[in-house]
């Protein structure tokens, strides 16, 4: 069961739609490219942060849809994520994971905004859902259903560390980086989102 559960999530979670360049967060990434061109000319990036940079959006943009639950407000921290990376790009650590850095530089940015605002923004017409490619194969849709259903189901920490770790591939320790907890707490939300995501699995399978 774990072996298939783990499919379907990275199933669950495929490479987020692609970006409209006249959106918000194109034009933003367009001069970013710019930016990050003439600071690498100027010897003040790497060509891997550049790279690394510009390579991670679709990744923030799938860690974002998965907090926000909403397309156009993952969008919009994403393209607040950017800006903050850009703004303290020389705080970042050579040899260091910018991936992670990112994530961290994210979710921050997430949860200020809730404590800021005390707004959650839940999903009622599926517009996250909208948001994500369709499965390549029509014979899982209906797996696919009962897996996103389930997900939004599991308790917002869980959902976190499981998309962190199933879904990103990040360790324990990295993930743990990311969202301010041991690496115990993380491999622990980890195992009850999976126990969870098994039973309502089982239960949409097989019925009361």
């Amino acid at each position: 069961m774990r072996s298939h559960l783990g499919g379907l999530l990275r199933d669950s979670y495929p490479e987020i739609a692609a970006l409209d360049p006249a959106s918000r967060l194109g034009e933003v990434l367009a001069r970013l490219t710019l930016a990050l061109d003439a600071a690498q000319a100027g010897g003040d990036v790497s060509a891997g942060f550049k790279a690394d940079l510009i390579g991670a959006v679709p990744r923030l943009r799938r860690y974002a849809q998965s907090l926000t639950r909403h397309g156009p407000d993952a969008d919009d921290l994403v393209q607040q994520t950017l800006l903050k990376a850009w703004e303290h790009r020389r705080q970042f650590v050579p040899g260091t994971s910018l991936p992670a850095w990112l994530f961290a530089i994210l979710r921050n940015g997430f949860f200020n905004g809730r404590r800021k605002h005390r707004l959650e923004v839940p999903d009622p017409d599926g517009t996250h859902a909208a948001g994500l490619a369709n499965a390549a194969e029509q014979e899982h849709k209906a797996s696919l259903r009962d897996l996103q259903a389930a997900l939004d189901r599991l308790d917002s920490a869980h959902r976190e560390a499981l998309v962190l770790v199933a879904v990103e591939g990040m360790t324990y320790e990295a993930a743990a980086g990311v969202i301010g907890c041991p690496a115990g707490t993380v491999k622990s939300r980890v195992s009850r989102a999976r126990d969870r995501l098994a039973l309502d699995l089982d239960y949409a399978v097989g019925g009361p």
